[in-house]
Order: structure tokens, then C-alpha cells, then sequence
């Protein structure tokens, strides 16, 4: 077999007629930057998170960039987030001049909310938890924290498209939920594209001002504001794509279950925790092994593709060597061990039971190797 991480042809087929019929409407219609399909899908959109507001952006980074720029977060502020995210995180946090300060994770893989009371200082203005593999964060320490520290919270949602926290969607929690559509994602579209959810509806009128060059009416600005603009065609593919999500997020649910079931009894194998009170999109199944480098070349002989996110933490990357020397020792173990195994909703459970055989193969063969 040949077992992609992510096979983007099955998944177009699966919603071919009704992308293509969308497609084909936009291009038909002439209008390709902020019309009525962005509009549309900002509305079903804020109707699926149950917020009042979507703002359709150019990509994930975007949208944490906008969601700072518009709570006036700048330089000399500093921001926590984790280091275990992509490096879009951070980067976004700095973009706009601000400071990130990188916090250890919990057994989740998330930003510890202990770890983020030890960190918090008078330059301390937001908090980002990224509800990393499409888990929700523990929101309701994190929202307390912010309370108490009268500090704003923003949602990096980019890996957590329909998951839930205490019955409510990820991005409805802080004053911004900041989303990706990138087509690797659980919603994602065929290009780059990305959204902000709020309740507030003075800071949504803001975000859409800087999205478009901080342009309030045609040729006046009154802000500045930079190009970041969800286009028509991407907009009217992930309407057609939101109908299906929580039917493929449930497949996505039945694989981690079925890797789980497959794998059962596998010592040196350490399965990903489901929080309580949350519902799973499992963007990612990911499983920790000490043997994980190893376990990687054997499978990706056997042609099945696997992926580590995120194999160097964002402070230990060389674009952040001002950080190099930040102690995350939780981070900085798990990082080793961590393998994201195939967990797309277009894979077959014949293509599980073989990646799982193949899996199980090794092991006993190293248990053989190390008994001799």
C-alpha cells in the first residue's frame, strides 16, 4: 500500500459536485474579493462557532496578527502562547512588535495554565492557548486566569475546527478565536484562508477595516490596516465543505478509535488523553514513542507517511535564537516522541489495520532484538 498523511484528491472528489457548482458560480458572477460569498460564509460560519461575528482573512497568521492589532496589543507588550504550535503563533505575535512569552505544556500537550500564572507580568496583555491537535485547551482555567489578570484572550484555533469545550465550540470562548483554512486542516479550503470569531461588534467592524487596508469606505482610511482578505472562490468552497464537517470530524473520531482498539497492549506506545467536558476533532492522531525516529523510517518503508508536529519547539528554532535559552522541559522532551499517524477522514480501515500490523511488526521485532 501507499498511505498518504493527507490524500487531497479523495477528499476533493468526495465534495466535487458541490465545490465545482460553487466555483463555477463566483467565476460566472465576476466578483472575486469581499462579496456575497465571504459575506455567506462569515454567517454560516458565526452561526456553527455561536458567535455573532466572522471575519474572513487571508490565512491562520493573519487572523492572530489582526486579532492583536485590533485590541491595540503592539510593542513592549508581551503575549503567552505555547511552543509546541506552528511557528505561525509566535511569528504573529511579533508582527505586530509585541513580546512572546513561551509557557511549558500540560499532559495534553497544551499550554499549562499553572505555567501561565508564573509568567505573567505588568508587560502581560493577552494570552494565546492553541488547542493544539484539534483538542480544546483547559479553557476554564485559562478563561479564569484571564479574568483575574484582566488580560485578553485569544484562541488560536487553527488545528480545532468544531471541537468543543463544555458543550461550546472552540472560538467562542476569548474575545477573538483566530482560525486557518489551509487545506490540511478539518476545514480547509484549496489555497490559503483563514477567519477571526468575536462577539464583539464594534471589534469585528475593526478587524474587517484591516483586513482591507484599513479602509472604512472606498479610497478612506482611517486606521492602518494591512491585505488580508479571504477571496470569493475559497469562501464559497468552505461553505460547500461546513456542511460536512462534523460527519468527517466523527470519521475522525472512529479512526482514532480504531488505532486505539489496533494498538491496544503496545508497551512502548503512549496514546493521545481526551480532556473531559471535550469534544475531539482529532486533526491529529498522535501517539508518543521513544522509538519514534526509528518507527518513522520502518513505516515510511513500508509505504506509510507519518508526521511529527512539531519536531523543533518554536523558542529552540533559529529564527527565535533570542529564545534558545528558555527552560520548556516538558516541551523539549515530548518533542522527541511525539508521531502524528495518518488520521485523514478519507482513509480506509484497511488502510489502518495495515499501518497498525506494520506498527505492531516493529515493536515485536525490537522486543526480539533487545531479548537476544
Amino acid at each position: 500500500m501507499n498511505i498518504l498523511f493527507n490524500d487531497f484528491k479523495k477528499e476533493y472528489n468526495a465534495h466535487k459536485k458541490g465545490v465545482d457548482a460553487a466555483v463555477k458560480k463566483v467565476l460566472e458572477s465576476g466578483y472575486y474579493i469581499l462579496g456575497t460569498e465571504v459575506d455567506q460564509f462569515e454567517k454560516k460560519f458565526a452561526e456553527y462557532l455561536g458567535v455573532k461575528h466572522v471575519v474572513g482573512v487571508g490565512n491562520g497568521l493573519e487572523a492572530l496578527q489582526i486579532a492583536l492589532m485590533v485590541l491595540g496589543i503592539g510593542k513592549g507588550d508581551e503575549v503567552i502562547t505555547t511552543s509546541v504550535s506552528a511557528v505561525a503563533s509566535a511569528l504573529a505575535i511579533e508582527a505586530i512588535g509585541a513580546t512572546p512569552v513561551f509557557v511549558d505544556i500540560d499532559a495534553y500537550y497544551h499550554t499549562d495554565p499553572k505555567e501561565i500564572e508564573r509568567k505573567i507580568t505588568d508587560k502581560t496583555k493577552a494570552i494565546i492557548p492553541v488547542h493544539l491537535y484539534g483538542q480544546a485547551a483547559d479553557m476554564e482555567k485559562i478563561c479564569a486566569l484571564a479574568k483575574k489578570h484582566t488580560l485578553s484572550l485569544i484562541e488560536d484555533c487553527a488545528q480545532a475546527h468544531g471541537a468543543e469545550y463544555n458543550n461550546k465550540k472552540v472560538g467562542s470562548f476569548g474575545v477573538a478565536g483566530c482560525f486557518s483554512f489551509y487545506p490540511t486542516k478539518n476545514l480547509g479550503c484549496y489555497g490559503d484562508g483563514g477567519a477571526i470569531s468575536t462577539n464583539d461588534s464594534e471589534l469585528a467592524t475593526t478587524m474587517k477595516m484591516i483586513r482591507n487596508y484599513g479602509q472604512q469606505n472606498r479610497y478612506e482610511h482611517p486606521i492602518s490596516g494591512i491585505n488580508s482578505r479571504l477571496d470569493e472562490i475559497q469562501a464559497a468552497i468552505l461553505s460547500v465543505k461546513l456542511e460536512t464537517l462534523d460527519k468527517e470530524n466523527e470519521k475522525r473520531k472512529a479512526i482514532a478509535n480504531l488505532y486505539r482498539e489496533k494498538l491496544q497492549g503496545i508497551k512502548q506506545i503512549t496514546f493521545p488523553l481526551e480532556r473531559k467536558n471535550s469534544l475531539h476533532a482529532y486533526h491529529l492522531f498522535v501517539i508518543e514513542t521513544a522509538e519514534r525516529d526509528a518507527l518513522q523510517a520502518y513505516l515510511k518503508e513500508k509505504g506509510i507517511l507519518t508526521l511529527i508536529h512539531y519536531p523543533i519547539p518554536i523558542h529552540a528554532q533559529k529564527s527565535f535564537k533570542k529564545y534558545n535559552a528558555v527552560s520548556l522541559p516538558k516541551t523539549e522532551v515530548v518533542v522527541k516522541k511525539i508521531l502524528s499517524l495518518p488520521c485523514s477522514p478519507y482513509i480506509t480501515r484497511a488502510e489502518i489495520a495495515y499501518t497498525c500490523r506494520h506498527i505492531r511488526a516493529f515493536f515485536d521485532t525490537q522486543s526480539k532484538r533487545k531479548s537476544v
